[in-house]
């Protein structure tokens, strides 16, 4: 694919609550529960279900990753304060699970979100084509760790306010990541992230990174304009991708 994927471009951002569209979908059913677990235990999640008016069909689903914190649906907040205003106008099944070990980069709670994703796939009408990972701080670790090892579920994803592990870089090739961090991120460096971006780029992999000076990483809230216009960069990829003749 060329186009979107082929070159990396920082955008220099200034989004903020203006970039809110004309017309904001109403806001979706919020579910919080759990799930048990074949291993034991359970997973804690919130789920949003757009509007019973909204447009039927297959849906997009949304897996959205907290950063550090272990209160009680601690994802639900994240969902709700970040990642459903950003995204609601994609009509899509957002999931927020609270994280079920000590980081999302583990077997433990990979295995948990892929129970966790069936589980939602059984249960929704969901279209497969069109799957986003997203998470801030160690969320956004988590989704670079499940968006590598599971680039044949995930078709887009989008990591903020962090950078990847050792994650292997061919698992990009196809899948396209949006990175959105701040020069002025106190805990995460910046350099490292954007060498990371420029090296996905030069391979022509879908890549884009935006950069938000400015923002400290406690600043979450700054990251909802951006993060819409992630959403728009994925959106159109999927678009452009689905447009090409098989």
């Amino acid at each position: 694919m060329r186009g979107l994927g082929t070159a990396l471009a920082l955008v220099l951002s200034a989004i903020g609550a203006g970039a809110l569209s004309a017309q904001t979908p109403p806001r979706p059913q919020l579910i919080e529960t759990s799930l048990a677990l074949s291993e034991g235990g359970e997973m804690r999640y919130a789920i949003s279900v757009p509007a019973a008016d909204a447009a039927p069909g297959p849906r997009p689903l949304v897996l959205a990753l907290h950063p550090g914190g272990r209160s009680v649906y601690y994802g639900s907040w994240f969902m709700q304060t970040i990642v459903e205003p950003a995204l609601r106008g994609w009509g899509a099944v957002i999931v927020a699970p609270d994280v079920p070990d000590a980081s999302w980069a583990t077997v433990r709670s990979e295995r948990a979100v892929a129970a966790l994703m069936e589980h939602v796939l059984a249960s929704h009408s969901i279209d497969r084509s069109r799957i986003l990972v997203t998470g801030f701080s160690m969320g956004g670790r988590g989704t670079w760790y499940l968006a590598a090892r599971h680039p044949d579920f995930f078709t887009a994803a989008i990591a903020i306010a962090t950078g990847p592990g050792r994650e292997s870089l061919e698992s990009f090739a196809e899948l396209p990541l949006y990175i959105i961090h701040s020069p002025d991120d106190e805990v995460v460096p910046y350099g490292p992230v954007e060498e990371m971006a420029r090296t996905l780029a030069e391979r022509g992999y879908p890549v884009q990174m935006m950069s938000l000076p400015g923002a400290s990483h406690g600043m979450m809230g700054d990251y909802v304009g951006p993060l819409r216009a992630a959403g728009d960069w994925v959106q159109r990829y999927w678009t452009e991708r689905a447009s090409e003749p098989r």
